[in-house]
This record gives C-alpha cells, sequence and structure tokens, in this order.
C-alpha cells in the first residue's frame, strides 16, 4: 500500500522546486529525496543538508514571529526547540567550515547523515508542537454545541406552531425556560462552591441553556401527549383537518427546500467560495417557485364561463400582470447586485468591482465629479421618497418634534455627508494651505451625522406617533374670506356679516353635536403608524451605513431598499391572489426570501466571510487614528460588515405590517372613485394597521411567531455552518474557509438577533404610544 504524503510537507517541496520561497507560516517538512539528484552519496547528502537548513531556518522564523503576537504556544516548549535549532545551526556552520567544496573528508561522512537527522528532528517537533497548540479538537464539546444549537432552532419552529394554535398554551410553555434556566445556572454554581472546582463559564451556561430547553420540551411533550388522549377518539373523524394539515405541509415544502439547499451546500468549499453567486440565484428561484405555485393552485387564473370551462379555456386574473412587474423589477435589482462584488482569492480570475474604490481614488475629475453627482442625488432622492411615502399616508401633517426632524432633519443629514464625501474625495495636493481645516471637516461631518442620527432615533424612542389628529366639532377654516374692493365700503359690511353669522351657526351646531355618536376627532396617519416608525428608523440606519461604505456603494444601498420593497409587494400581492385568510401569519417563504436577501446583499454591498475583505478603514469615519478603546473601532466595522443584516433585521416586522397598508385593492378604490372624498377617507381609515388594534392578543402573538420564524431560519444556517466546520475539522481548506465562514455566520447571527429585537421592540414601542394617544382621546 503507498505511503500517504502529508499535504503539510508537499507545499515546502513544490516550492523549493519551483524556485520559489516556502510560504511563510508553513511547517512542514520538506521531502529532501526529491533534490538528491543522479551524484554520489556524498553529494547527495550535502544537497539534502542544505535543503533542511532552510527548511528548518524558515520555520524557526516563522515561530519567533508568531511567539511575539500569540501567546498559545508553551513557553517552555518553544525554548527547547530554539536549543534544538541552535545547536543544529553551530553544527551545520561548524561542518561547512571544514568541507572544501564538494569533498567531504571520510571522517566527517556520520557527522553528515547525523546533522541531517537533527534537523529532522527539528522540524517534527516544532510540527507536534504546533498542532497540539492550533489542532486542539473537544468532538464532544462539538457534539453538545451542535445539539444545542439544533434543539434551539426546533424550540423556535415548535414554539411558533404552538402559538398559531393555543396562545395561552405557548405562553405558558415560554415561562418554562425562563424558570429552569436560572435555577440550572443556580445549581451549577452551587456545585462551584461546594467541590472548589474550576467551572467554564461557556460550559455553565450551555448546562444552563440546555436545562431550560429540556424544561420546555419537558412541558410541551406532556400537554401533548395529555391532548392527543382527549381527543384521540376525534382524530379518524378530522379527515378535512388532515387534508389542510397535508396541503399545509405541501405548501411548506418547496420554501423549506431551498433553505435545506442553502444549508447543505456549506459542506461544500466550493459553495462557500461562490455563495455570492448563489445566494442570489436561491433567491430568485424561489420568488419564481412561488409564482409557479400561484399558477399550479389556480390562483392566477379566473373561468369565463360554462362554455370556456368545459372547454378547458381560463382567463388570467388583472392582479397577474402587477405581480409580474414586481417580479421583472426584482430580477433586475438582483442582476445589479452582481456589480457591487468583491473577490476572493481562490477566484485568480475574478476582478473587484470598480465601485469599492473611494473616489479619492479616481484620477479623472470629470468622472469623480460626475460620480459624486450621482451619489448625492441617490440621497437626496431616498429622503425624497420617503417623504413621499409618508406624506401619502397622512404621517407627515402633524408638528411633533419627530414629524420636523424627518421635515428637516433629513435633508440636513444629507447635507452632511454630501460635504464629507466631497472632502474626503478631494486630492490631497491640490488642497494646499486648506489643509488643516479639511482635517477638521473629515472629522466634523460625520459627527455631525452621528449625532442627527441618534437624535433622530432618541425621538422616534420617546415619542414614535407621527398622527396629526384635527378635532372636526369646529371648522379649522378662516372666519371670513377677505373681500377684495374697497377698504371701508358698504360692500365690505355686506360681505363680512353674513359669514360672521354663519361662522356662528357652525360653531353653536357642532357644541349641540358633541354628545352625539359621529366621529369628532380626524387622525391622519393612523393607518401606517408602525409602519411609519420602521420607515423612519431604516432610513436613519441607512444614511449611517452608507456613511461608513465608500460613496458608490450607495448604489449598492439603493438596491438594497428597492429590492426591499418589491419584496414586500411580491409577498403582499402573492397573499391578495392566494386570498390567504390568515392575516396575522408570515408564510414561510416570506420569512426565508427576507433573508436569502440579507446575505444576498452582504456580498453586494463589497463583503466576503474572509478577513482580507473585512473594511478597516470604516474604524476611522469621523476620528483620526487615536481611539482610545478598542470597542468604537469594533461596533464602526461590525456595522459596516454586517449592514445588510442590521437593515433586514429591523425591517423583519413590516413583513406582519406590509399587508395591511397594502389592504385596500385597487377594485376597491376604483368603485371608491365614484363616491365622496370623506367617505374614501373614512374606509381607509377603517382599514390598514388599526385593524391590528382590534385584536391586540393576535397582534402580540404574530410579532412572536414572525421572531421565531427568523430565528429559526438563522439557527439553521449558523447549525450548518457549526455541522461543517466540526465534520471537516480535518479539511485542508478549513481555516481557509469553513472557520472564517462559520465565524462570519455566527458574528452574523448574533447581530441579526439583536437588530431583530429591537425591530420588534421598536413595534412594541409605537403599540404602547398607540394605546396611550387613545387613553388620551377618550378623555376629551
Amino acid at each position: 500500500e503507498p505511503e500517504t504524503i502529508p499535504q503539510v510537507n508537499l507545499v515546502p517541496t513544490v516550492a523549493l522546486l519551483l524556485g520559489v520561497p516556502i510560504p511563510y507560516s508553513n511547517i512542514g517538512e520538506v521531502m529532501a529525496d526529491m533534490f538528491s539528484g543522479d551524484g554520489d552519496a556524498v553529494s547527495a547528502a550535502l544537497q539534502q543538508l542544505s535543503v533542511y537548513h532552510i527548511n528548518a531556518k524558515q520555520v524557526d522564523r516563522f515561530l519567533q514571529s508568531y511567539s511575539l503576537v500569540a501567546q498559545d504556544l508553551p513557553a517552555e516548549q518553544l525554548q527547547h526547540l530554539q536549543e534544538l535549532f541552535s545547536s543544529a545551526v553551530e553544527e551545520h556552520t561548524q561542518l561547512l567550515t571544514q568541507v572544501q567544496g564538494t569533498v567531504v573528508p571520510p571522517e566527517l561522512e556520520p557527522r553528515l547523515g547525523s546533522l541531517i537527522s537533527r534537523f529532522q528532528h527539528y522540524l517534527r517537533e516544532a510540527r507536534a508542537v504546533c498542532t497540539q497548540s492550533w489542532a486542539r479538537f473537544h468532538p464532544l464539546r462539538m457534539v453538545g454545541g451542535c445539539t444545542l444549537i439544533a434543539s434551539s432552532c426546533l424550540l423556535c419552529y415548535v414554539a411558533s406552531e404552538l402559538a398559531a394554535s393555543s396562545q395561552s398554551f405557548c405562553c405558558s410553555c415560554l415561562l418554562y425556560p425562563l424558570f429552569w434556566g436560572p435555577v440550572g445556572a443556580a445549581v451549577l454554581w452551587l456545585v462551584h462552591v461546594f467541590t472548589q472546582e474550576g467551572l467554564d463559564l461557556l460550559l455553565g451556561l450551555s448546562w444552563a441553556a440546555a436545562v431550560s430547553q429540556l424544561g420546555f420540551f419537558w412541558h410541551w411533550w406532556g400537554q401533548h401527549l395529555k391532548r392527543a388522549l382527549l381527543t384521540g377518539s376525534q382524530l379518524p373523524l378530522a379527515s378535512g383537518g388532515l387534508r389542510q394539515r397535508l396541503r399545509a405541509w405541501l405548501g411548506l415544502a418547496f420554501p423549506m427546500g431551498i433553505l435545506f439547499f442553502r444549508c447543505g451546500a456549506m459542506f461544500s468549499d466550493s459553495f462557500v467560495v461562490a455563495e455570492a453567486r448563489v445566494a442570489p440565484f436561491l433567491l430568485a428561484s424561489l420568488v419564481m417557485l412561488l409564482v409557479g405555485k400561484l399558477h399550479w393552485d389556480g390562483h392566477l387564473t379566473v373561468p369565463e364561463g360554462p362554455k370556456q370551462q368545459l372547454l378547458g379555456f381560463s382567463s388570467y386574473r388583472r392582479e397577474i400582470w402587477y405581480l409580474l412587474c414586481l417580479v421583472a423589477m426584482f430580477l433586475v435589482c438582483v442582476r445589479l447586485s452582481s456589480f457591487f462584488h468583491q473577490c476572493r482569492e481562490e477566484i485568480p480570475q475574478c476582478r473587484p468591482s470598480v465601485f469599492l474604490s473611494p473616489l479619492a481614488s479616481l484620477r479623472n475629475t470629470r468622472a469623480k465629479n460626475l460620480f459624486y453627482l450621482l451619489c448625492v442625488a441617490l440621497l437626496a432622492g431616498l429622503v425624497y421618497a420617503v417623504q413621499s411615502w409618508l406624506r401619502h399616508y397622512g404621517n407627515l401633517n402633524s408638528s411633533d418634534p419627530l414629524v420636523l426632524f424627518v421635515r428637516w432633519g433629513f435633508p440636513l443629514v444629507v447635507l452632511c455627508i454630501a460635504c464629507y464625501w466631497a472632502v474626503a474625495s478631494s486630492a490631497d495636493d491640490s488642497l494646499g494651505k486648506l489643509q488643516e481645516l479639511v482635517q477638521v471637516a473629515v472629522v466634523v461631518f460625520p459627527r455631525a451625522v452621528y449625532g442627527l442620527a441618534s437624535t433622530g432615533l432618541l425621538l422616534l424612542l420617546c415619542n414614535p406617533m407621527t398622527v396629526f389628529t384635527k378635532d372636526t366639532r369646529e371648522s379649522a377654516g378662516c372666519i371670513v374670506t377677505p373681500y377684495l374692493g374697497v377698504p371701508g365700503s358698504e360692500v365690505d359690511f355686506l360681505h363680512v356679516i353674513p359669514q360672521i353669522y354663519k361662522r356662528m351657526q357652525e360653531s353653536q351646531k357642532s357644541r349641540l353635536e358633541r354628545g352625539s355618536c359621529r366621529a369628532t376627532v380626524a387622525a391622519y396617519g393612523l393607518g401606517s403608524v408602525y409602519s411609519a416608525a420602521l420607515v423612519i428608523a431604516l432610513t436613519l440606519l441607512g444614511f449611517l451605513l452608507m456613511l461608513l461604505h465608500s460613496e458608490r456603494l450607495s448604489f449598492a444601498f439603493l438596491l438594497l431598499f428597492v429590492e426591499a420593497f418589491v419584496l414586500l409587494h411580491i409577498h403582499t400581492c402573492a397573499r391578495n391572489l392566494a386570498g390567504d385568510a390568515e392575516l396575522f401569519s408570515v408564510p414561510w417563504y416570506a420569512v426565508i426570501s427576507w433573508l436569502l436577501a440579507a446575505s444576498q446583499f452582504f456580498y453586494s454591498t463589497g463583503h466576503q466571510p474572509i478577513f482580507p475583505a473585512i473594511h478597516w478603514n470604516a474604524a476611522f469615519v469621523g476620528f483620526h487614528l487615536d481611539h482610545n478603546t478598542n470597542l468604537l473601532p469594533a461596533v464602526l466595522v461590525g456595522a459596516n460588515t454586517f449592514a445588510s443584516h442590521i437593515l433586514f433585521a429591523v425591517g423583519c416586522p413590516l413583513l406582519l405590517l406590509w399587508p395591511f397598508v397594502c389592504e385596500m385593492s385597487n377594485s376597491q378604490r376604483k368603485k371608491l372613485k365614484k363616491e365622496s372624498q370623506e367617505e374614501l377617507q373614512e374606509v381607509e381609515e377603517q382599514m390598514m394597521e388599526m385593524r391590528l388594534r382590534e385584536s391586540p392578543e393576535e397582534f402580540s402573538t404574530a410579532l412572536l411567531r414572525l421572531g421565531l420564524k427568523y430565528l429559526f431560519v438563522l439557527g439553521a444556517q449558523l447549525l450548518a455552518c457549526v455541522c461543517a466546520a466540526m465534520i471537516l475539522r480535518r479539511h485542508l481548506m478549513v481555516w481557509k474557509v469553513f472557520a472564517p465562514k462559520f465565524l462570519f455566520e455566527s458574528l452574523g447571527f448574533v447581530v441579526s438577533s439583536i437588530c431583530l429585537l429591537l425591530g420588534i421592540s421598536l413595534v412594541m414601542r409605537v403599540d404602547c404610544a398607540v394605546s396611550t394617544w387613545f387613553s388620551q382621546l377618550r378623555l376629551r
């Protein structure tokens, strides 16, 4: 049986055969037999000794440099290796002084073979020390971690299904993890106190989480068996319910299939390398499968009449064209997003996008000015679009501080960003004496953006209501209309006095009708109050994240917002076509597509799950090289890296809210055009997001289910990465591909979970503000 050649030994051998230096971080032992040549044994031994000396010197240089920046190698073993290398090099120097050319005295031949053995011993000892330190795996803990993540995903799925069937039972089940988790942690702490043994904090937290989850599943299984025994006699008769459940499972198959393919392909290094192309493909496939499923279920066609039904003909519904336009826009966004890619070393033919470089790197002044104007116009267009959307739904009518900030603060933020881009993109050699002023401006403008965005977010948290209240009991118009005739004339008095009398009649009539049941208060923007708060928050976060990226990547953020907007409308249109009666439930395909879009724009904003692709310059936006702590630059770099995760996680509640915002169909609007404007306004006020207030328990349950579904999909992706890193821990590309992917996916999971909690908390804060607003309204 042929002997297996270690990959780590093949690298230095091939490097020396090609005449290039051995890779700096390689600790392999060169295969000296490849360098023996066709001469006698002595000359071959001399050549092998030279090769081993080069190899040992390279390994010693690496170990010395590595020990200066890391402390994971034991100092005693490093000292022992240094002594082995020094003695071998000293003997090698002495031997070379006694050798004349290629003639070796006979008495030195035994020393030649002994010295080769000493270099081999040093190289093998060095590799053993590094392997022991770097490749220390704990398979039992790995399996325990994977089991814990898998059980967490199962908990999220079971809890989301329990919330759909029984709200009270779900709440009681979720109380058990909150109780048993601290109990398990307290027991572990007591064991540590009484045994006086060291307790690993990470291991203790893992055991506490395991105890918490066991409490949930124990309670759920007991209640499940009890309910099954009580209703067991009725199960065979529930054929309709079984058929409905089977149909639901079939509908769940295609989005879960896409998720399964994504998670399963993470075990391939080729997929991880090419994920920037695979993620958009899976997202587009999911949307196309959704359209195909709507067609297969017959939701896109309407039977014409008995004759057409007999012949099997049917016509498509009018809404299909709107859906097809949305799908076309979505595919265009997916295609355009590929222009903002970053390259990996594993793809040599790849060329990074020109949009990743800042404007300061452009030498063509005309091109630089053109790109600058386009970027500023993009920011202005984003502000105009957000303000138009808020104005369309009546959320810009009041004079509250938040509304005033949206009106005037948003343009001011855009102005500060534009000034920062103008200063940062200018050539240093052309500024002359203004260099000091520019250095100050580079710091001041970003900090102004940070301050304005923080102010807007604080105003949003303090009073998120963007509702304008108008008391219709009193007319808000002027008492009289001005008379354009000659002042002081008799005609002027004849014009004014009847209007004053009419005004007095209207005022008296409104006072008499205060006790009637007619509506006397009009609220503008109440039907989109939840979505308006999320849109404002996402806009502010978008400004901050665009500031942390290079100027031309603002086009990628524009595509991100447009694609998210189109995805929300596709989700709403699909639900309207399917006639889904569960308004308080977000389907799985919407959640999975939302997360796939987050993964897609991780790559479309110039990032890759490798350390060389991190945008380190984001740590110094608004700061000179004078950070006192590592926390602030870590936050800035993390926000730059996981920008898409932040935006999509905070905007996740829009998947629940958007169908209510777009609830009024086009057919209803056409019918209402014939009616008066006041009746149209009344119908719009009765619909939209205020339907959530009619059943607050279902609203809370829907938010909980949405969050659990989002966490389930995030956890499934994380579980796939963890399992891939565990199973392929001995793979050649584990430190190059799988380990960085695992780290980035883990950090993305943490960032997405925190931002998801913040987005749901913002919706709950708006709900509390709406409840307070209604309470104050009743007191009037």
